[in-house]
């Protein structure tokens, strides 16, 4: 059974630091990229960050030098360290598996983030 779990959300004054957690179960781990995503309030879905299962990395030009993502292969484990938070980056996360050659594509079920004063 594949499991992919999201943590570490909640409120955060502007300025401060989140670190989410993405842990996973039932897959092959090395072979997924993982990603980020994030919903706005109001808004659609759209990317954040994402490292591939070579470790390449991409990030969304809003969050670029605020967020590292990472993984962690021993731990089958993603990873978003986001600073410098601003209210904008207010959304629910969702961690996101993905291997494309075999079309398996997961979802986490969202963490909360809120950076609020």
């Amino acid at each position: 059974q594949v499991q992919v779990v999201e943590s570490g959300g909640g409120l955060v004054q502007p300025g401060g630091s989140l670190r989410l957690s993405c842990a996973t179960s039932g897959i092959m781990f090395s072979a997924y990229a993982m990603n980020w995503y994030r919903q706005p309030p109001g808004k659609q879905r759209e990317f954040v960050a994402g490292v591939s299962s070579g470790g390449r990395i991409d990030y969304e030009d809003s969050v670029k030098g605020r967020f590292t993502i990472s993984r962690d292969s021993a731990k089958k484990t993603a990873y978003l360290q986001m600073n410098s938070l601003k209210p904008e980056d207010t959304a629910v996360y969702y961690c996101n598996a993905n291997w494309i050659a075999m079309r398996r594509d997961y979802w986490g079920q969202g963490t909360q983030v809120t950076v609020s004063s």
